[in-house]
């Protein structure tokens, strides 16, 4: 059954997003767009249709900041549920598959709906507003890829 023509239909976005690695520093990008411009995020954004999760995770990584990396895994899968301040209703929902990678090649270029793209320290994680859940996933990462390097 197909809806009417003037029925929204709402669905869940599926999105990728990668806290890659360079020692102990971390790469993160100020968005450069709504809804977030200004927001500090680990790089990411919106699977394409037939794309896998670890591919489209590895295309974001280098659009927002030119950084080719290697994963190691999948760290979880978030969602980020953006609801009206006013009304208290649901606008956007995404399901965000995060992975942990470690940096091969470049320099941090912000590109794509990045405003800014830099390498950051552990100790100034804190300072920079992030998301809970963005802060989690970065130590779940940096966990993951600190098993990884001791294997290799």
């Amino acid at each position: 059954m197909t809806a009417p023509a003037d029925t929204i239909i709402q669905r869940p976005v599926p999105a990728v997003g990668t806290a890659c690695f360079r020692g102990d520093d971390v790469l993160l990008i100020r968005r450069g767009t709504k809804p977030l411009a200004g927001d500090w995020s680990i790089p990411g954004g919106r699977l394409e249709f037939g794309e896998r999760t670890a591919d489209g995770a590895l295309r974001e990584l280098h659009e927002e900041t030119g950084i080719t990396a290697r994963l190691v895994g999948l760290v979880d899968v978030v969602d980020a549920i953006f609801t009206s301040r006013q009304s208290g209703e649901t606008h956007r929902h995404y399901v965000l598959f995060d992975y942990a990678a470690i940096w091969e090649a470049g320099d941090p270029v912000a590109g794509d709906d990045a405003d800014h793209a830099e390498w950051i320290s552990p100790d100034r994680l804190d300072g920079l507003g992030l998301w809970s859940e963005t802060l989690r996933i970065i130590a779940a990462a940096r966990t993951l890829v600190k098993a990884d390097s001791r294997i290799a």
